[in-house]
């Protein structure tokens, strides 16, 4: 095997160029003279050669031009050059006006200096190139290499091919690129054949592929899914490039290149929001988050930020994430119109403080107990916390003349089987219900499970991966909805901006998700084999946990909005001294710590609400006895 490791040492580096020089103003002399020189003029050019190489010389020391690596030139570098050649270059037009100012005589022809200045820049950088394409030519003449196909046709294409030439440790190679708009077939990028999608099987079958680089940064999500289904489909691996703007000095590196991870299999088209609109409720405005520090909260102030709001108050009691994010918004995205405030959304002295001081006009409510099986073993606290806590911050916010608040839900609030879901199903119905006696505006926002939020399944596979297993699935029939974080914040934002008070705003989640396909293609784009490296166990639905969720239930329907990922959903009123009657004694019981009580009150306001694979559907079945043991009328 050829591998050539060694750089040429940066002294012979330098001395190739002096005489690259050198042949370049001798050459120059020839074209001007046609190649027929005088004696005189011979014995000017043993005058101006020593003159001529000087300069160059003193520009290349002073600009280091031979000290990078040849086999990696760029075209940063051929930059550097053309800046290095026009500063020798104006120094020599100098010297010989200076020579002409005092003798009327030019030291050199100025027609010669302009031939030379092109030639210098060409040999130079020709020399370079010519170098680096005979390197690449013996480095890849291996035969023993794995062989790569690049998915794109653009300048990233090109750029990963180049990264994966460059590198001297791998043993790559790349026998092709798919133009996933099937528009290039026949063409060729640095020599290597373009073929269309359909291909993309026929090639992997024919040759034996290592992995396939998806480097086209515009590919549509549903086109991406088909590739990365079809190289899993042949044990593939499947990487990507980072966007451009992380390539280091403009150039992409190998390291940069990363496997694919299973968000990527889930994304959608990107949204498109109304800006305008959502800026006119943010802009000048001091926003409240709740729950700042969480999956939700943390990227609603990342998205809130780019609206120019005039203070954002970060609000949560977990202290380290409050921190991490401070340094995030400070260090990343350059904002500093905001403030740190530690505490919980059922602190009473503390959240009225929160709202004298600071006086926000808007709220986005995203402080929330959420996990399931917790919350089923602790119905005292999702009670507290998710129904109290939410009363606590809309009486807050109704009090101080808040002008929106919006609510961020759960689509385990729909036909609840959970404590959790139930909590904040009874929260949404109680700032919709507040809504018509208050000037504020209560909107609420559902949603399904966010990829990679604290706690949720990705994550949780990712690491018993790294653990080398087993991954453990509930049940094989489980299927959840998934949006991204940013997406999920992004339309909330939206929502925001187009509720008038008294709306459930439901999101477009797309196709449900199977979880336990889920994990099998995270275990594919791990690079191991189900049954051979890694086991799925099942481990049984968790106390409360739906095998499907929802986002609507049986007595609603909705209505469109101008944005065709937002519904309204058509919810049941309810009567507000009935609603807050039976709120205030379901809180009212909280210091008696009797969970059956507190869980039965819950059902009483959400009847709807049926436990499952719980302690607590003798409560569900005593109702139906109960009501089966009731005299019937004609």
């Amino acid at each position: 095997m050829i591998q050539p490791t060694k750089h040429t040492p940066r002294w012979i580096v330098f001395l190739i160029d002096v005489i690259i020089c050198l042949v370049s103003i001798v050459l120059s002399y020839l074209i001007r003279f046609e190649f027929r020189i005088s004696v005189e003029q011979i014995h000017t050019l043993r005058m101006v050669v020593p003159l001529v190489l000087f300069i160059r010389a003193f520009s290349f020391m002073a600009f280091r031009s031979y000290a990078g690596l040849i086999r990696y030139t760029s075209a940063k570098d051929a930059e550097r050059i053309f800046l290095v050649i026009s500063t020798s270059s104006i120094l020599l037009f100098l010297v010989n006006f200076i020579n002409y100012s005092g003798t009327e005589q030019f030291i050199i022809p100025n027609s010669i200096l302009l031939i030379d200045f092109f030639i210098t820049t060409i040999l130079l950088v020709g020399s370079r190139l010519f170098y680096k394409t005979v390197y690449y030519t013996i480095k890849n003449t291996d035969i023993d290499k794995d062989n790569i196909i690049i998915v794109g046709v653009e300048q990233s294409a090109a750029a990963a091919k180049r990264a994966i030439d460059r590198d001297t440790i791998s043993n790559l190679k790349v026998i092709a690129f798919i133009d996933p708009h099937n528009q290039q077939e026949g063409k060729k990028i640095e020599d290597v054949d373009i073929y269309n999608t359909y291909k993309l099987d026929y090639l992997l079958q024919k040759h034996k592929i290592s992995k396939v680089i998806i480097a086209q940064k515009s590919l549509d999500p549903i086109k991406k899914t088909k590739i990365i289904d079809k190289c899993l489909n042949f044990d593939v691996k499947v990487q990507t490039i980072p966007d451009a703007t992380a390539w280091i000095n403009g150039e992409l590196s190998l390291n940069q290149i990363k496997s694919i991870k299973i968000e990527d299999l889930l994304e959608r088209p990107p949204i498109v929001l109304d800006k305008k609109r959502i800026q006119s409720y943010i802009k000048g405005k001091t926003v409240l988050v709740t729950g700042a520090a969480g999956s939700i909260g943390s990227e609603m102030v990342r998205q809130i930020s780019k609206f120019y709001p005039k203070k954002i108050i970060l609000f949560d009691q977990a202290e380290s994430p409050l921190y991490d994010l401070e340094l995030e918004l400070k260090e990343s995205l350059h904002f500093y119109e905001f403030e740190t405030v530690i505490g919980s959304i059922t602190n009473n002295y503390r959240v009225n403080k929160l709202f004298e001081v600071y006086k926000p006009n808007v709220v986005f409510h995203a402080a929330a107990y959420k996990h399931v099986p917790m919350m089923e073993n602790n119905p005292t606290e999702a009670v507290f916390n998710n129904v109290s806590g939410t009363k606590l911050i809309a009486d807050t916010a109704v009090k101080y003349g808040v002008e929106k608040f919006v609510m961020i839900s759960t689509d385990k609030a729909v036909n609840p089987t959970n404590i959790m879901g139930a909590s904040k199903r009874i929260a949404e119905i109680y700032t919709q219900t507040l809504n018509k006696s208050a000037d504020t505006n209560f909107i609420t926002t559902r949603f399904g499970n966010v990829l990679g939020s604290n706690g949720s399944v990705i994550p949780r596979f990712r690491k018993q991966i790294e653990q080398g297993g087993p991954l453990t699935i509930t049940h094989p029939e489980v299927t959840r909805f998934f949006m991204t974080i940013p997406e999920a914040c992004q339309l909330v934002l939206e929502a925001g901006a187009m509720g008038q008070g008294g709306e459930i705003f439901i999101f477009d989640m797309g196709k449900s998700v199977k979880i336990l396909d889920l994990a099998k293609k995270m275990i594919k784009l791990s690079g191991l084999t189900l049954g051979k490296d890694i086991q799925i166990n099942f481990t049984g639905l968790r106390p409360g946990e739906k095998l499907y969720e929802e986002l609507l239930n049986n007595k609603e329907n909705t209505i469109p909005t101008y944005h065709p990922k937002i519904m309204i959903a058509m919810v049941q009123d309810y009567q507000p001294e009935v609603v807050f009657s039976k709120i205030n004694e379901l809180i009212g019981q909280l210091s008696n710590h009797n969970n059956f009580r507190i869980v039965s009150l819950m059902k009483d306001i959400v009847p709807e609400f049926l436990s499952k694979n719980s302690i607590y559907e003798d409560i569900d079945r005593h109702k139906k006895f109960a009501s089966d043991d009731q005299p019937k009328t004609a």
